[in-house]
């Protein structure tokens, strides 16, 4: 194969925001690999400053119409934790059900409508309708009721009305939550489908490994493969950090090439999602979800970054299980009527969750009257540029002899296995005045 490679994919497809490829390689020596994001910051920071607490969540859930959930509840935690409000065992118990919905949500997304068009060989879902007709609508049947699931808990599809610091405004009865918990059960045998299609094309997976750190949260008391408590953890030295002290995990930076920043913890870069997530808490999910990773393959301690969709499929076989028994918690428990109080006061709090994409913090500063007076984010897809940059350098010269095409295709593959956010991630950028 010819090695004079010159690639610059401008956008990539199939991905959330705008990110650039740039290869560039004369008879086989690499001149560069570059992973670009060219989009302007978006400044939600600066935009919360003098709002009410009250407003904080509904203003950054759009950052992202994938993640709003994520970014809600994340902002939420970071209020609540800033103005010691606690919340009842049954405000939480059904936010963990709504968080469950938009990791479904995102996650069928995704494996139906952006990866799995690479392991077919397509261009796109559009051409696989008339091959695959089944497949397509088992995987848009599983998202219909993500988003339903959405729609019942937090009021809407995306960028939920329902929470409020310490509770909601509504919550859903005892009847429509055991509608909810047939329809999740229902949906198993669809999950279940769509894994073993996925199976089928998983030869076309690149079997490519680097050696990585990978961040997320872990709960421990009481342990579980958690999306919403937990503390920062690491597969490089098992510590758990805990969110207030956030910034020494993600030591964010800024670079030359991209108006988000990057990452870094024990090592140059670190990877969150749901393979961070998988390698950090394999041991705590379901027996059918351990068998499915099994099918794939799949084992703790997996390196190849293109196996974090197969960690999604992994987490959509759990998170259904998961929130079946969760329904159940909650109505044996009973439902009842809340009445939010908020002693409002200053001060200064950090929250944590894993959004589909990994781990989200928020941090905000009040002041007495509840007016925030400062906030700082970070996105998942801020941590996973700069391991997104380091796969690549790894990767191109151990395909660059596949040729152009090949390098280019298993180039955005990767950027696409990683999920990203990229929109999300330009929410700030450091700037220096000089005269």
């Amino acid at each position: 194969m010819d090695k004079n490679i010159k690639i610059d994919v401008h956008y990539i497809t199939r991905v959330e925001g705008h990110g650039n490829i740039k290869v560039s390689a004369t008879d086989g020596k690499i001149q560069e690999i570059s992973w670009i994001v060219p989009e302007a910051p978006r400044f939600f920071e600066a935009m919360v400053r003098g709002h009410s607490y009250e407003d904080i969540q509904t203003i950054v859930s759009r950052i992202c119409g994938i993640c709003s959930i994520s970014h809600s509840f994340t902002a939420i935690k970071a209020v609540e934790n800033a103005l010691n409000i606690e919340v009842s065992k049954q405000t939480d118990m059904l936010r963990q059900l709504l968080h469950y919905s938009e990791q479904f949500q995102s996650h069928t997304l995704h494996i139906g409508y952006l990866a799995a068009p690479d392991f077919f060989g397509a261009p796109s879902v559009v051409p696989l309708v008339p091959k695959a007709t089944d497949a397509v609508k088992t995987i848009i049947r599983a998202h219909r009721v993500a988003n339903e699931w959405s729609d019942l808990l937090g009021g809407r599809t995306t960028h939920p009305i329902t929470i409020i610091p310490g509770g909601f405004t509504t919550i859903p009865t005892e009847k429509q939550l055991r509608t909810l918990q047939d329809t999740i059960r229902n949906t198993q045998k669809d999950i279940n489908t769509i894994a073993e299609v996925v199976l089928s094309v998983a030869k076309n997976i690149p079997n490519f490994e680097r050696d990585t750190e990978y961040v997320s949260i872990k709960q421990t008391n009481p342990p579980e493969y958690t999306f919403y408590h937990g503390d920062i953890a690491s597969t490089d030295d098992g510590k758990l950090v805990p969110v207030k002290n956030w910034h020494k995990v993600t030591n964010e930076y800024v670079v030359d090439q991209s108006t988000a920043k990057w990452t870094k913890w024990h090592r140059d870069s670190f990877m969150v999602g749901a393979l961070a997530r998988f390698n950090n808490n394999y041991d705590l999910l379901t027996d059918n979800a351990k068998k499915t990773a099994q099918q794939f393959g799949l084992k703790k301690g997996c390196c190849n970054p293109y196996m974090n969709t197969i960690a999604q499929v992994v987490e959509c076989v759990h998170i259904c299980e998961a929130a079946i028994g969760l329904i159940d918690k909650i109505l044996t428990k009973g439902l009842v009527s809340e009445k939010v109080k908020v002693k409002v006061r200053s001060g200064k709090g950090a929250g944590v969750t894993e959004a589909p994409r990994g781990m989200l913090i928020h941090e905000y500063e009040f002041d007495k009257n509840g007016k925030c007076l400062a906030a700082d984010m970070c996105i998942p897809t801020n941590c996973n540029h700069a391991n997104i940059q380091k796969d690549m350098e790894k990767l191109v010269p151990e395909i660059i002899g596949e040729g152009q095409d090949a390098v280019r295709q298993k180039l955005e593959m990767l950027v696409r296995a990683y999920d990203p956010c990229i929109s999300c991630s330009t929410h700030l950028l450091n700037v220096e005045f000089v005269r």
